[in-house]
């Protein structure tokens, strides 16, 4: 008896994409990548400790899925995630499978990078993490952002962004602003165009650095100046 064909067409592109995040290495693969760089396919294998073969194999599976974009120089191949879309899905995701009491960590180094994660970090092209989500928090505190009926920059949040000179202008379709649930934090913090400029500010200015290969940022001294003068936020809240 043939199985009936299902009433909506969006399931089975559905269930391609849970099949293709359902490996753990695959999976791997896309919460490194949350970093917004692009890897090289032999940089992933290192970090999921497969070998390169096996890292190849589904690397193509995520580009082919359009979970990934694939860019070549050279003989070099680098992956990146594809979109902002798929970050957002990745994240998402993430934290909702993040158990309430999360696993200790086994070594001193992971306890000391899962804590630097928690503190901040960058999810694709924004901050999150504590970091991430008190910035959130002390705009809106400030009226530059209201979260009251989804995320919007106010007037006086556009005219703060214009005054430090950082541009929200872009060619892409992704809005302006958007809530990203932190998966660490529980907590919105904020996404979007105006999460990614403000990302790249931070890091160009020195506000923040990162640390280490990985996702894990920190903000410096002259950054928590910064963000005390501009949205009050105390130094002991970023440290």
């Amino acid at each position: 008896m043939a199985r009936p064909t299902p009433h909506d067409p969006a399931a089975p592109r559905l269930a391609a994409l849970a099949t293709l995040l359902a490996d753990e290495t695959r999976a791997s693969f896309c919460l490194a990548l949350l970093d917004g760089r692009a890897w090289t396919a032999g940089e992933l294998a290192r970090y999921a400790r497969v070998a390169p073969s096996t890292a190849s194999e589904h690397l193509g599976k995520l580009v082919a899925g359009g979970l990934l974009a694939e860019e070549r120089q050279g003989r070099h191949r680098y992956v990146r995630l594809a979109d902002e879309r798929v970050a957002h899905l990745v994240e998402e995701l993430a934290a909702q499978v993040m158990p309430d009491a999360p696993e200790q960590p086994r070594t001193l180094r992971a306890a000391s990078m899962s804590s630097a994660l928690a503190r901040g970090r960058t999810c694709y092209d924004h901050l999150a993490g504590r970091l991430g989500i008190r910035i959130t928090e002390a705009m809106s505190e400030r009226g530059l952002l209201r979260q009251d009926t989804g995320f919007a920059l106010t007037d006086e949040g556009l005219g703060w962004f214009d005054a430090l000179g950082i541009g929200l202008r872009s060619t892409s379709r992704r809005p302006l602003v958007r809530s990203c649930l932190d998966w660490t934090e529980r907590r919105p913090h904020l996404a979007g165009v105006a999460g990614a400029a403000l990302c790249r500010h931070a890091l160009d200015t020195g506000w923040c650095v990162r640390i280490g290969s990985g996702r894990a940022v920190r903000a410096t001294p002259d950054g928590q100046r910064a963000l005390s003068g501009l949205l009050g936020i105390e130094a002991s809240a970023l440290g």
